[in-house]
């Protein structure tokens, strides 16, 4: 059952969702039952066999996903080329994945849930701190460095603690650089606002300058048709850009069409996220190598707007 607490105390009922939820483990932890193990032992006809069960301690349940928090949680499929794992006391991971394996862009983001428990709140979040530390994910982003940076700031971990439901977008100071496989040379680069769209909704996403734009006309250019990983080019000129490995959900354009900046392109979706990519500057479509149901590279060439 799922309420919402006003601002003035108020209590509304919000749902019943009767099904496994992602965070049944922490249900697990503060009653001790298995739920898993609970749904089948009762659809094979057993009793359920006792009362509201007593409720001790305090759980916190971390989603581990692939998005670069410093990307304003842009999705961001890859290989784990390393994980390391946190124990001790009151740390469970429920991991999906293992080093070696790929997170692909077709489906939900979510690599591990790392459940931490202890008697109370100070405690759990004292693990917490601790078991994040220690878990380690290489050779792409996740939301760590999110997860580490919330569990240390005062509106999260204050007695009483003042976040609420639009608190990440409202009050959070996001200071978390991009990710960068190779050091810390992205994470110095200029930045820009690309406007995406979630759900219906309209966000905009700080990327570093060029990363969702063009390529120099130069650069060689080998349209393509059907499946497969379109081209990749370099920053500048009229070549507009994928910012994200995805697949692509709608082209709104054919060649010959003329566009003013900020108009769609086409459609691309990964991990349940679709984005929104705009003529970065007025002029003619051309070179069109895209088409609704291809996967392209982060970087690869959608099309070309030559000037008129």
């Amino acid at each position: 059952c799922e309420f919402l607490v006003g601002q003035d105390g108020t209590i509304s009922f919000l749902e019943v969702n009767t099904r496994l939820q992602v965070e049944h483990p922490v249900s697990e932890e503060v009653t001790g039952i298995d739920l898993v193990r609970e749904m089948f032992r009762i659809a094979d006809g057993e009793p359920l066999g006792y009362t509201d069960p007593a409720v001790r301690g305090h759980s916190i349940e971390f989603r581990i996903n692939a998005e670069d928090a410093g990307r304003n949680f842009l999705p961001a499929p890859g290989t784990l080329t390393a994980m390391r794992t946190p124990s001790g006391p009151g740390v469970r991971l429920d991991a999906g994945y293992e080093a070696g394996k790929t997170v692909p862009q077709t489906f939900d983001s979510l690599v591990a849930k790392l459940i931490v428990t202890g008697q109370n709140r100070t405690v759990a979040l004292e693990r917490s701190r601790r078991a994040l530390a220690e878990l380690e994910i290489e050779g792409m982003p996740t939301v760590l460095p999110f997860h580490r940076a919330i569990v240390a700031d005062p509106a999260f971990t204050s007695e009483p603690f003042t976040v609420h439901t639009r608190w990440i977008e409202t009050e959070f100071d996001n200071t978390i650089p991009p990710h960068s496989g190779t050091g810390d040379i992205e994470a110095a680069q200029p930045r820009e606002k690309v406007l995406i769209e979630v759900g219906g909704r309209r966000l905009e996403v700080v990327l570093p300058v060029g990363f969702g734009s063009a390529a120099p006309a130069s650069a060689p250019r080998t349209p393509r048709r059907g499946g497969g990983m379109a081209k990749q080019a370099p920053v500048g000129g009229d070549a507009l850009v994928s910012s994200m490995q995805a697949t692509v959900a709608m082209v709104a354009r054919i060649d010959g069409d003329l566009v003013d900046t900020g108009d769609l392109v086409v459609v691309i979706e990964a991990m349940k996220m679709e984005q929104a990519v705009t003529a970065h500057k007025p002029g003619m479509i051309t070179n069109l190598s895209v088409t609704t149901g291809q996967t392209i590279a982060s970087g690869a060439v959608i099309c070309e707007i030559i000037d008129m």
